[in-house]
């Protein structure tokens, strides 16, 4: 195992904060500052390809300017390249009762991309049927509860489905995290004792592999349910 915690929101920290950029762009950036790469321009799907395909399948559709997996046997998309340590920024808009994910360090094995790479979940917090939330690092990690006595409550930072909801997911080293709306959820640290009690005490023990690879794709993931993405970029870190 090699890895990860801390975010940084760099130049677009206050944007995220003060003004969430689900709020704030209706449509998909085609730009982006030097150190970031589009990933998602709103119209291209040229950097992704589906899990061990060569092309993005016509079950996902590009739709006024969002990526959407919109049919039946769309299956799960990859990245074409692979990444170490990284920043993900991305917005994703949820159906009702929908369910989808993100991962990183994805590796094209034998089995589906969540046996190699770690799910960072999607899906309407309200009405889906998943007890792992948006934005939990797939039973492995969870923000913490805000409150006190019997009003504390696990941070929910979601916007309902329908409506865009940001995430920041950090990759690194040093320590990763991820961010949900301009409010931190956890940091973590792939490798570290404590993520090998969590994988331990998880069902991905069962799977060889799981986590450990260091670089991989980044995948979003087709779980049968209609499903978003826009504004996807990426800053690989040093």
């Amino acid at each position: 195992m090699k890895w990860f915690a801390s975010i940084g929101f760099l130049g677009l920290s206050s944007l995220f904060v003060a003004t969430p950029l689900v709020a704030a762009e209706p449509k998909t950036e085609s730009k982006s500052d030097s150190e970031w790469t589009v990933l998602f321009d709103g119209e291209s799907t040229d950097h992704w390809r589906n899990y061990k395909k060569d092309k993005v399948s016509d079950g996902w559709k590009v739709e006024d300017g969002a990526l959407v997996r919109k049919d039946k046997g769309a299956g799960d998309l990859i990245s074409k390249e692979q990444y170490g340590a990284f920043e993900l920024s991305i917005e994703y808009k949820i159906s009702p009762e929908g369910n989808s994910g993100i991962m990183f360090h994805v590796q094209e094995t034998d089995g589906a991309p969540y046996f190699t790479g770690p799910e960072i979940q999607v899906q309407d917090n309200q009405a889906g049927h998943d007890p792992q939330l948006a934005g939990w690092l797939y039973q492995l990690y969870q923000p913490k509860k805000v409150g006190s006595g019997a009003d504390a409550k696990i941070l929910d930072a979601t916007k309902p489905a329908g409506e865009w909801n940001h995430l920041l997911i950090r990759i690194d080293p040093a320590g990763s995290s991820v961010t949900m709306n301009g409010q931190k959820y956890y940091d973590f640290v792939v490798g570290s004792e404590d993520w090998n009690k969590r994988v331990a005490a998880s069902k991905f023990v069962k799977w060889k592999g799981f986590g450990e690879a260091g670089k991989g794709h980044i995948c979003l993931q087709d779980h049968g349910d209609v499903v978003s993405y826009r504004n996807i970029k990426v800053r690989e870190l040093e």
